[in-house]
């Protein structure tokens, strides 16, 4: 059984070198507050964390997620530093209201009050239908490695698959920065909401006693729809 990991500090300044560092050894953030972990609990069951990242020289677009841009073609976006806008917070409290546990309560709990430049340089992504804007995604950028934070969206445009065509988006992103990574966040070795992130060609995963990273196979992909 491996040993249980619960590590957590605080930080107002990370170097895009030293970011790289801490996402490689499996460290995640919400504003200043650094933490990594490797069990937690879902709906009273144990279940094992398991960061990722995506090899972006690797990555290709599986049929599904083709089917996700086509039928997002008539969308806009823009990149842009991070910030705290009015219309950030509305979508974020309409956003929320999907989740029935662990509701987050503000968005500058995910960010900071400087969400550009702390503790890392901070990109977010905006997609817009005509003038409506539809969602918002945030992304940390260090030297070699790029990192989704969050990502919400208008509830009223659920059918578009937004979370998936906003992280598409930010895979695309990275590469256009140079950056041979994208750290999509955890997932668990269990079956959990969070398994749309196991669908993506050239996923690696952390052995937490090992320290490695190692290659996500399509046999680990049995049961995941394409």
């Amino acid at each position: 059984m491996s040993a249980i990991l619960d590590q957590a500090f605080s930080c107002d300044h990370v170097p895009g070198r030293i970011i790289d560092q801490l996402w490689q050894a499996g460290w995640r953030h919400f504003g200043t507050s650094f933490f990594r972990y490797n069990v937690s609990m879902d709906n009273g069951q144990v279940k094992w964390i398991t960061p990722l990242r995506i090899d972006v020289q690797a990555f290709r677009l599986r049929k599904s997620q083709r089917r996700v841009l086509r039928r997002n073609s008539d969308l806009r976006h823009e990149f842009s530093p991070a910030t705290l806008s009015k219309e950030a917070e509305a979508m974020f409290q309409a956003h929320k209201m999907r989740f029935r546990n662990h509701v987050p309560d503000r968005l500058v709990d995910f960010l900071s009050e400087d969400p550009a430049e702390v503790p890392c340089r901070c990109l977010e992504c905006r997609v817009f239908e005509g003038d409506q804007l539809l969602a918002i995604s945030y992304m940390d950028v260090g030297e070699v490695a790029t990192s989704g934070v969050y990502a919400m969206f208008d509830p009223a445009a659920s059918k578009r698959s937004l979370g998936t065509y906003t992280l598409l988006l930010e895979i695309d992103h990275a590469r256009t920065l140079g950056c041979r990574y994208y750290y999509p966040g955890y997932a668990t070795r269990e079956p959990s909401a969070y398994d749309y992130k196991k669908q993506f060609l050239g996923l690696e995963v952390l052995d937490w006693e090992t320290g490695q990273w190692e290659r996500y196979t399509d046999d680990d992909m049995k049961g995941v729809s394409d």
